[in-house]
């Protein structure tokens, strides 16, 4: 399979940065006299699963990278006897920290959410079991700021009301074991403290234990930001990998770096070969890749989780990765997945679940935390929402997507479309969105009489409405090309809207946040909105 337009346009613009940064004239990607680093290898299209989405598995014994395909970031996995359980950070989304279940490290399967109540922005969290009790360490971005622990008997809950551990300085907890038996959670920084036997408070004061490897001045990133620790035991050493760079910015920043000690009480030392994990060339396909795992797959073999953007598609948000690894004679370990780009001979073993899930929803049940999402909601932002004969029944609130809490799922195909049945009660607005945040979204809405235009997170044109208070809309996203087409015959007729729009800016480097562009539909103004066949599919 040849580049996509993205991917093209992806390796023309690698092609151009390092002509900037070299002074010399920058010839078209594609071209005979293209530097052999600037172009981009094609890889063969993806699988397909539920809703035409692309899956990892290419069921030939082999899989193709993301793992985990649109906005999955600082994978956080455990490794429960057979089972692998994996959760990633949430931010503003409600129910939050969803856990994925699987057996054989490449089919995933969403399971429940373990957050309900809104603390904050999550950000990346330690997942781990200890003497038969589940635990997550949750850090959130709030006023203050702080890291909360929950617990639960089963992976699917209940999970305890998250508790403070007061640690108002620190992101990115790692619980581990040492040797002797005691508690600690490793933080941002090579800082750690001790936790409790039972883990739920911590013991002492944070102290530093370790300093992180450095990267040469000369390199592109965004900052030091040493992140992301976790630790794994593995035969007589401990490992302690770290994420320095800045986790957005230049997609040469975002690396991976690794010590070792006897003990976890240190002394650390740091690899030679460091960093283990860095994208090195603006035509790679996985850009920034970082915060990285290790785990054991069924067949014995270990690999190696983390995140990265795809080349041209910040849109998608950090999407999970997966890298085989091998052990060294002296003790260290190495990546062998390259650039990711290639299919990669999967873990044998381990029974396959069905990957992934369907995204479209006849409403017959609320998959609130597994597939739909609030942002930002309020304390009591789940009772808006019911289902009721076949209809998502949404109240309304605020007066458009940037106060209504739009209720979203996470889309990881770089081209697709959604399309719903709406209706809205006298003085309600609602719509289909593709939301960043509260600042930056687009879509359209309608109330009873006019359009409401959403761009650029402002509401802007209001043309007059001809269908009333009951239409059908599709909302096509054709790698970051956005076209709107309405109908009012439930969709035997389709007529397009006049206003077409492009997202490719739509993203973290540009506003910040961490966030992904995401498929949602918001209920404003008055009343209550009905939502019915919402059909998705990748294109």
């Amino acid at each position: 399979m040849g580049l996509s337009r993205r991917e093209a346009l992806g390796t023309a613009f690698a092609g151009g940065a390092a002509a900037m940064l070299s002074g010399t004239p920058a010839r078209a990607a594609g071209t005979s006299g293209a530097p052999e680093a600037c172009k981009a290898r094609p890889a063969p299209d993806w699988k397909r699963g539920f809703d035409n989405q692309r899956i990892a598995d290419l069921g030939d014994g082999r899989f193709l990278n993301p793992l985990l395909a649109g906005d999955h970031p600082d994978p956080a996995i455990l490794k429960d006897g057979r089972d692998y359980y994996m959760t990633f950070s949430s931010f503003d989304s409600y129910p939050g920290l969803t856990i994925w279940h699987s057996r054989d490290l490449v089919n995933w399967q969403p399971r429940k959410a373990a957050l309900s109540r809104n603390i904050g922005s999550v950000w990346a969290v330690s997942l781990e079991k200890h003497k038969g009790r589940y635990f997550l360490y949750i850090p959130v971005k709030a006023t203050p700021n702080d890291i909360y622990v929950s617990w639960a008997d089963h992976i699917d809950g209940p999970w305890s009301d998250p508790k403070s551990l007061g640690l108002h300085e620190h992101i990115d907890p790692c619980h581990a074991v040492a040797e002797d038996g005691s508690r600690w959670l490793f933080l941002s920084g090579g800082d750690r403290i001790r936790l409790s036997d039972d883990g739920l408070s911590t013991v002492g004061k944070v102290e530093h234990v370790y300093d992180p490897w450095r990267y040469p001045d000369d390199w592109d990133v965004e900052s030091f930001s040493p992140e992301g620790p976790k630790i794994v035991r593995h035969g007589n050493w401990y490992y302690q990998i770290t994420a320095v760079g800045g986790t957005a910015g230049p997609p040469t920043g975002h690396m991976v770096i690794v010590a070792r000690s006897r003990s976890l009480h240190g002394p650390w030392e740091n690899d030679p070969a460091n960093p283990v994990v860095r994208t090195t060339d603006l035509s790679e396909r996985w850009w920034s890749r970082g915060h990285a795992s290790l785990v054991e797959a069924p067949d014995g073999s270990w690999w190696s989780v983390y995140h990265g953007f795809e080349n041209g598609f910040w849109t998608l948000g950090r999407q999970a990765l997966l890298d085989p690894i091998e052990w060294t004679a002296d003790g260290w370990f190495r990546m062998k997945g390259g650039d990711l780009s290639q299919p990669i001979a999967r873990p044998k073993g381990g029974a396959a679940l069905p990957h992934g899930q369907p995204l479209s929803d006849d409403f017959r049940t609320l998959q609130l935390g597994a597939k739909w999402n609030f942002f930002q909601p309020g304390p009591d932002e789940a009772a808006r929402a019911r289902v009721e004969n076949g209809a998502l029944v949404l109240k309304a609130t605020g007066k458009a997507p940037s106060d209504s809490s739009p209720l979203m799922l996470i889309a990881g195909d770089r081209a697709y479309q959604f399309e719903c049945s709406i209706e809205i009660a006298p003085g309600g607005t609602a719509g289909l969105v593709l939301f960043y945040d509260d600042k930056l979204y687009c879509g359209l809405g309608f109330d009873e009489t006019r359009f409401v235009t959403h761009q650029y997170g402002i509401e802007r044109g209001r043309p007059a409405n001809p269908y009333g208070r009951r239409l059908r809309m599709r909302v096509a996203n054709k790698e970051h090309v956005i076209a709107i087409h309405l109908s009012g015959d439930e969709g035997r007729t389709w007529k397009r809207f006049d206003r077409g729009m492009e997202v490719s800016g739509y993203h973290h480097n540009v506003r910040g946040g961490f966030l992904m562009l995401r498929p949602g539909l918001y209920s404003a103004g008055a009343g209550e909105a009905r939502f019915r066949d919402f059909r998705y599919r990748a294109l």
